[in-house]
Formats: structure tokens, C-alpha cells, sequence
């Protein structure tokens, strides 16, 4: 018996939402006194034998450079024979956009119970309970789970991640892979300093930026802080910004330690993508604007005075 942690990977460098996993994993591991182990799919270039500073013994690998390129289907069945070949009864996943792919397929394919988007360890004082967030951030569910196998995947940023000391061993586990149904025919990267999904600070503009030209304020102060930058639905609609940037509820959901919204009234819709955050900042010149519920500081005044004045102390911390 043991809690597998799924690892994330793009591009040869393991994701950030993946060393949190490791983290919960390895916790809940030694709430269920079983032993904590990683699985990854493909190739990467991190030293795997560093993971065991998140606290898991051993990284299972399934080295096939076929495995690169996600394709869920394909890694699903590659999990479920991974899970009958490691004896797992609990497999943890980040309740990101690749936990989402894959996490319900592995559940119903070992017809396993799922909880997605965990924001706590689950209480066994009696039986197998999760705590998830609904609604969009807006209410918690406590769900059991009495499968044998139970798969479980971790909102970002809800679990504190520890390094500690420690090395895991790598054992490679000879799983065919099978062949794959979609055919990956070209890659269009998206450029940036700071992925979206990735970052730890977000800078988010909206229409109170009044147009493109004006966007060099947001990408300036983003600059400064080493943050992704990101907008409202409206500017990507209005085509001032490219729809990948798009945070809300039917863009991109992120949950940074900081996320600053300039000139975002803070629509519900939006509020869904990003209230995750640890901690929202808002500027805007409309006191009533609803964003500054939600926030946990907010500063009344138009951004194009106090953006560049903000960028400049910044500047100043940093030099």
C-alpha cells in the first residue's frame, strides 16, 4: 500500500503545482503510515533523485520519450497499470490543466472514488473525508470516499510546499505505452517571462486601462515584480490582449501569491478565476467597484498616476 503522486512536466523541467503535490502526498502518507512515491511519464532533465526532499522514498518513471507530449488517454492507461504495478490505493494529482485531463479517466478506469480540487488533507478519524472547494471558490463540500483505490487532485496553491532533506530512489517501471490517437502536428508556444499558470505574482489589467496602447503600465509593473501579466474578459473580447491571457471563469483560473488587478471592476465571472490568490490587490478610481470586496488591500485612483509611481519604488526595493 501507497500514496502515488503524480508528476507535471513541460519541456523537460517539472512544474511548480508538482513539488505542492509532492508535498501533500508525502503528509498524507504519514497520516495513512503507508510509503510516499512519485510517478512520472517521459523524459525530464531534473535530477529525480533531489524529489526526496518533498519527502517521497522513490520516483517511478516510465521512461519513453512518447510520453513528452501529453495525450490523456494515453497517459491514463499508462497510470492504471502503473497503480496495479506500484500496489498504490491513493493517487494524488494537481487539480491543474493536466490533473483535469487525466485524473477522472485513471478514477473511472480503476473505478476509483474522485475528489477534485482538494484544499486539505482528508480527515480518517472516520472513513476517507475531503474537503474540495465548489461553486467557484465560493463554498466548501466535505465528500467520503469508501472505494479502494482513491484518487484525489490538489487545488494549486492551497497546500503549503516544505523542502526538507533527503533523496528518493528512481525505479523504472516497463509499462507498454500504448499508441496514441491524436497526432501532435505543430507546437505554438505562448512567450512571456512567467507562465500564467506558474506564476507567483499576476498583474491583470482591464478596462480602466482604456486601450492596448496603454497596456505598457501593466507589462512594466509586471517587469518589475517578475510576474506574468493577464486581463479581464473584455480586453481579450476587444482583442487588446491575446485570449490566452483571459483569467475568469471561462479563461484561465489562476491561484499566485499575489494577484494585482488595474482597472478591473471585478465581475463574478471574474472573481471565479482568480479568487484562489493569497492575496489580491486592486486599483481603481471607482469606489464602488465590486473587486474591492474581494480584496485584502485596495487603493481608490486612476492607475495611470499611480502604476508608474508604484513601478518606480519598485524599482527602486530592486536596485
Amino acid at each position: 500500500m501507497s500514496v502515488l503522486i503524480f508528476i507535471d512536466h513541460a519541456d523537460g523541467q517539472i512544474k511548480k503545482a508538482s513539488f505542492e503535490t509532492l508535498t501533500y502526498g508525502a503528509d498524507l502518507a504519514r497520516q495513512l503510515n503507508v510509503a510516499a512515491e512519485a510517478i512520472i511519464l517521459g523524459t525530464v532533465n531534473d535530477d529525480l533523485t533531489t524529489l526526496g526532499k518533498y519527502g517521497v522514498t522513490k520516483v517511478n518513471q516510465v521512461n519513453n520519450e512518447a510520453l513528452n507530449t501529453l495525450d490523456a488517454q494515453v497517459y491514463a492507461k499508462v497510470l492504471e497499470e502503473a497503480v496495479k504495478s506500484t500496489g498504490a490505493n491513493v493517487v494524488v494529482f494537481s487539480h491543474n490543466q493536466t490533473g483535469k485531463a487525466i485524473a477522472s479517466r485513471v478514477a473511472a478506469g480503476l473505478k476509483a472514488g474522485l475528489v477534485a480540487g482538494a484544499v486539505a488533507l482528508p480527515d480518517t478519524a472516520n472513513g476517507f473525508v475531503v474537503k474540495k472547494s465548489v461553486f467557484s471558490g465560493k463554498a466548501f463540500a466535505n465528500v467520503n470516499i469508501a472505494s479502494d483505490i482513491k484518487v484525489i487532485s490538489l487545488n494549486p496553491n492551497s497546500y503549503k510546499t516544505i523542502a526538507g532533506e533527503g533523496t528518493s530512489s528512481v525505479n523504472q517501471l516497463n509499462i507498454a505505452v500504448p499508441a496514441a490517437r491524436v497526432k501532435v502536428t505543430a507546437v505554438n508556444k505562448v512567450s512571456g517571462e512567467v507562465p500564467l499558470t506558474e506564476a507567483e505574482i499576476v498583474v491583470s489589467g482591464g478596462r480602466g486601462l482604456k486601450g492596448p496602447e496603454n497596456w505598457g503600465i501593466v507589462e512594466d509593473l509586471a517587469h518589475a515584480l517578475h510576474a506574468a501579466t493577464a486581463c479581464s474578459r473584455p480586453v481579450a473580447d476587444s482583442h487588446w490582449r491575446p485570449h490566452h491571457e483571459h483569467v475568469g471563469q471561462t479563461g484561465v483560473q489562476v491561484a499566485p501569491n499575489l494577484y494585482i488587478a488595474l482597472g478591473i471592476s471585478g465581475a463574478i465571472q471574474h472573481l471565479a478565476g482568480v479568487n484562489r490568490s493569497k492575496t489580491i490587490v486592486v486599483i481603481n478610481k471607482d469606489a464602488e467597484a465590486p473587486f474591492f470586496k474581494a480584496a485584502d488591500y485596495g487603493i481608490v485612483g486612476d492607475v495611470f498616476e499611480i502604476v508608474p509611481k508604484l513601478t518606480e519604488e519598485i524599482k527602486k526595493l530592486k536596485a
